[in-house]
């Protein structure tokens, strides 16, 4: 995917990444790159030039007053090692140019299919030492792709790099959903006619047909522990929000009435499930227990809320607001209830919390094609992911 920078936080990290010195066999792209590329789509950084001055690779060749010239506040060095095999030895340490220490240092030993995974961790590093919050750029997203006729439910790293194909289908592919492992996917697919609710593994292919009830069955969501998932189902009535095991057994409805229930998400604790309803005449986010009980409103601002996604640590909802005719993200916060807007786009849906709950990945039009875009918590910091020729809907950020 081509990824476009379009925002960026206001105070950023000047930060020095220094070549990995070692072979001339390293694969392409290298180690700097991936990880200057990661750092940038953050947002959150700026990236000195190393050239033009020395280039060390272990501390004792560091001299800090050239970096603190150069305006770096931190320094990443580090070695490339050949090893047999095939396999190298990747040694990095970050260093702190204003007080002069260490503030990390790793070796991994990785093959070339891990090339990516060893900088994504690098980055993870970086981005965790200087700003306090976890990295997420070792993270996986899942999104269903519309090439022609042709649907397919793809898994990508978070830069949208090493995509593969999860399921295709002529038929629409919507909803994925990872479990808290990362281990499986939760979709819905239409081959079948009609929309049915499937458990995906990743690792061996195998799948399982979780909600196959007459009548739609949609808009799958895990429990925290992966036992159970929710689901929006039409079998006794308008469509209304069940639990179910993620074997497919025992069913048990969540939500009553005649109106409309649906897309469903657990809190991180695993008591509470938000979910979209019009029982109030237009649609807006409610809260119910997941034991079942009484139903409180959460969304009072505008007509239309829809789409809730929740904040890894549970304080923060996410979700897409229509105002003047525009659909964009928005984001609460659940204690004080004050809401802000997010995006400047017109057509945004299915917003989904990275894993550090700092950025928001989701889908929105431009230019008549559907794209993929993230944005964090303060709407300061906004990417955008494109493909060429296809379309990116329905996104969702891995644990």
């Amino acid at each position: 995917m081509e990824i476009q920078i379009v925002g960026g936080a206001s105070n950023k990290i000047p930060v020095a990444l220094v070549p990995f010195q070692g072979p001339g066999d390293q694969p392409r792209p290298s180690l700097t790159e991936i990880v200057g590329q990661d750092l940038l789509r953050s947002g959150q950084f700026k990236l000195i030039d190393p050239a033009s001055g020395p280039q060390p690779s272990e501390p004792g060749q560091v001299d800090y007053k050239v970096w603190k010239g150069k305006g770096a506040e931190a320094l990443s060095i580090g070695q490339v090692i050949s090893l047999p095999g095939g396999r190298f030895e990747v040694r990095f340490r970050l260093m702190d140019a204003v007080r002069q220490v260490q503030l990390a240092g790793y070796s991994y030993n990785a093959g070339a299919d891990q090339w990516r995974a060893t900088a994504h961790r690098i980055a993870d590093v970086i981005y965790e030492k200087l700003t306090g919050a976890r990295g997420i750029f070792g993270t996986r997203i899942a999104y269903i792709q519309k090439r022609g006729k042709v649907f397919e439910l793809k898994v990508a790293d978070a830069d949208g790099a090493n995509p593969r194909t999860v399921v295709r289908s002529i038929e629409p592919l919507i909803s994925p959903r990872f479990s808290p492992d990362g281990g499986r996917l939760a979709y819905v697919s239409f081959e079948d006619k009609k929309p049915v609710v499937y458990t995906q593994n990743l690792g061996d292919g195998s799948r399982h047909a979780v909600a196959a009830f007459k009548g739609s069955n949609s808009a799958p969501a895990w429990s925290p522990d992966g036992r159970r998932l929710a689901v929006t189902l039409t079998r006794d009535d308008n469509s209304q929000v069940y639990l179910i095991g993620a074997d497919g057994s025992g069913l048990t409805r969540l939500t009553q009435g005649s109106t409309i229930d649906t897309e469903a998400v657990f809190s991180p604790d695993g008591k509470w499930i938000y979910f979209t309803s019009d029982r109030g005449g237009n649609p807006q986010i409610y809260r119910v227990a997941a034991s079942g009980g009484e139903v409180k409103r959460i969304t009072f601002d505008g007509s239309y809320n829809v789409s809730p996604a929740i904040s890894p640590d549970g304080k923060l909802l996410a979700y897409i607001q229509r105002d003047s005719g525009r659909f964009q993200v928005a984001v609460m916060e659940l204690e004080s209830g004050q809401n802000r807007v997010l995006t400047d786009t017109a057509h945004d849906e299915s917003p989904s919390f990275a894993p550090n709950g700092q950025m928001i990945l989701y889908a929105t039009v431009l230019g008549g094609k559907g794209i993929l875009g993230t944005v964090s918590i303060d709407g300061k910091v906004r990417a955008r992911l494109s493909e060429e020729g296809a379309d990116a809907r329905e996104p969702a950020w891995g644990p």
